[in-house]
């Protein structure tokens, strides 16, 4: 687990205050806060702050802090990225429901296009970091778990390959993928500050960070984004229920990036592929990795309305797919 330096924290309270909610004390939950560095300068700053911190050595300093502050922190046992496991059973802790934390937290469900029910912050960790992000896409575009309870907006600090897949271009094959194009259909993207390494120490006890190697991207710092869900996602013919049939469109598209369009729906046994494309505006001879997000959902809207293409298309690999990602 990486935590930060003392001195980002002035960075970090000043980012998160951005677009913060006029409240006189406005309501951020936190997890895997560590030793509480953070969350002393967040709760400097006003917030109210719920941790979810899963190290029982830590959960015990934080416990300290609540007590000796007059509810403006409540902390819980928990570990973010064990909300809502698909274990039957009563759930131990550090895992935890949705439903039971949002009760904790006071925060009730909202309609999709409302707005902002709750912000989240916290350091990705970077082990399983791509599986992390990819659970949480399948959640929001689901809207199940946290956002059952409407557009939750994340600010996550997440490594900077990470963060250049989320932001990449059409055409760069390499790096735009099938995570690119779910990410900027389903969020608004702002990177709110880049940060070196060597501003964050670890509880690892060879004390080194474990910094993911790379090569066709920069690798140098931890970046702080915001994820906020767009209000206009579910528009057209995408549907909370068949959302992840859409995922599975997406991901199976770039199985093979610089293959044509023309050939990955006659795959799909799609016979009218030409006319469908001609009307949709793109050319025949268009790679998967050369279409933009919206083009992915426009092709996923008509698609819909074929006479051959069907929800249940991709039925055993999208259950598959959804039970790897928790």
């Amino acid at each position: 687990r990486f935590i930060a330096c003392p001195k980002l924290a002035r960075t970090v309270r000043r980012c998160l205050q951005r677009g913060a909610c006029p409240s006189p004390q406005p309501l951020l939950l936190e997890f895997a806060p560590g030793p509480g560095i953070l969350t002393q300068s967040l709760l400097d700053a006003g917030f109210r702050v719920v941790a979810l911190e899963s190290d029982l050595d830590f959960f015990t300093d934080l416990q300290s802090l609540e007590n000796s502050l007059d509810g403006q922190l409540k902390v819980i046992h928990g570990d973010f990225f064990r909300l809502d496991p698909l274990a039957k059973g009563a759930l131990k802790p550090p895992a935890l429901s949705s439903d039971k934390l949002f009760e904790t937290l006071g925060v009730a469900a909202v309609p999709w296009r409302a707005d902002i029910p709750l912000k989240v912050f916290g350091i990705i960790p970077q082990q399983l970091e791509r599986n992390r992000l990819w659970r949480l896409l399948f959640a929001m575009y689901e809207c199940s778990s946290i956002y059952r309870y409407g557009r939750v907006e994340l600010n996550l600090f997440m490594s900077e390959k990470e963060y250049t897949v989320l932001t990449a271009k059409p055409g760069k094959s390499k790096i735009y993928q099938a995570l690119t194009v779910l990410a900027q259909l389903g969020y608004e993207i702002e990177l709110l500050h880049k940060e070196p390494w060597s501003s964050f120490a670890t509880n690892l006890k060879n004390g080194g960070l474990a910094i993911p190697k790379t090569v066709q991207v920069p690798n140098d710092h931890l970046c702080l984004v915001r994820l906020t869900p767009q209000e206009n996602l579910f528009t057209g013919g995408l549907k909370p229920s068949n959302a992840s049939t859409f995922i599975f469109m997406v991901k199976q598209s770039f199985a093979k990036p610089n293959s044509r369009l023309t050939d990955r729906l006659n795959s799909w046994s799609l016979s009218n592929s030409d006319r469908l494309l001609k009307a949709l505006e793109i050319p025949k001879k268009a790679a998967m990795c050369n279409l933009y997000p919206e083009d992915y959902k426009r092709l996923f809207e008509a698609l819909q309305n074929s006479d051959i293409f069907a929800e249940t298309f991709f039925h055993d690999e999208v259950l598959t797919s959804t039970r790897i990602m928790n």
